[in-house]
């Protein structure tokens, strides 16, 4: 089964990071020799994922830029005989992949940005990744959570065990264990406090989801925050589909 788009959700002012995102969009800070961004590319492309929607704001026009054509450094690299540094800039967009930008004009909270990219999405299952949290391993997340997606057909989380303390900074889920390392949710909310979390298992950044979220995402409230909670739609979610 395979997850042909992904949305990017790049709207945010990145005030964690200031004052290094002060004058950059946080996804353009660089790791190692790659802006963050980059890395979730790849990692979705890894995953088979060819149609990457970015979710902008203001500001993040040099999202837009690094994945474009840079015909005049191009041209620059190739009359130096600088052959390898140009494969470099050139794998930075693969042929057969496509980047469309998407404007969040208010910034409503990340359920909002992933509204933003329904119309392009369509009705049919889609990859969320955030950029800013940063994946390593032997597999590609992403690739890992297609792989069972295409056994459950149903939405995937990917998790990890925060410390009690974090439980405020992250959507939290409770479940029942049906294989290795694989759950059943049966419950998530959306920053909980310590002391009522239902466990110290935060979701990492990375979903795939089917397209029902749309509507569950639309007919919800304001949230934590006063904002648009993708937490709150999957929780609504779970009440018709298994996540």
């Amino acid at each position: 089964m395979y997850i042909k788009k992904a949305i990017f959700p790049v709207a945010g002012l990145g005030t964690r990071f200031l004052p290094a995102t002060k004058a950059q969009p946080k996804e353009m800070l660089p790791v190692v020799d790659k802006p963050l961004i980059q890395y979730a590319v790849e990692e979705a492309y890894a995953a088979g994922v060819r149609e990457m929607i970015f979710v902008t704001g203001r500001h993040k026009r040099p999202i837009e830029d690094h994945f474009d054509m840079t015909f005049e450094l191009e041209v620059a690299l190739e009359q130096a005989g600088k052959r390898d540094l140009l494969e470099v800039v050139r794998s930075v967009k693969p042929d057969d992949m496509e980047c469309i930008y998407v404007r969040q004009a208010q910034a409503l909270g990340l359920g909002h940005a992933v509204l933003c990219g329904q119309r392009l999405v369509g009705n049919e299952p889609f990859a969320v990744l955030l950029a800013d949290d940063l994946m390593v391993g032997d597999r590609p997340v992403l690739a890992q959570m297609v792989e069972q997606f295409g056994e459950w057909r149903a939405s995937i989380l990917a998790v990890q065990e925060v410390p009690a303390e974090q439980t405020r900074r992250y959507g939290i889920v409770a479940g029942t264990e049906v294989s290795d390392r694989v759950m059943d949710v049966t419950r998530i909310v959306e920053k909980p406090a310590p002391e009522v979390a239902p466990s110290r298992l935060g979701v990492a950044g990375r979903y795939i989801l089917t397209p029902g979220v749309f509507h569950e995402i639309a007919t919800q409230p304001r949230g934590v925050g006063g904002e648009i909670q993708l937490t709150d739609g999957i929780a609504s979610l779970l009440r018709r589909e298994k996540v």
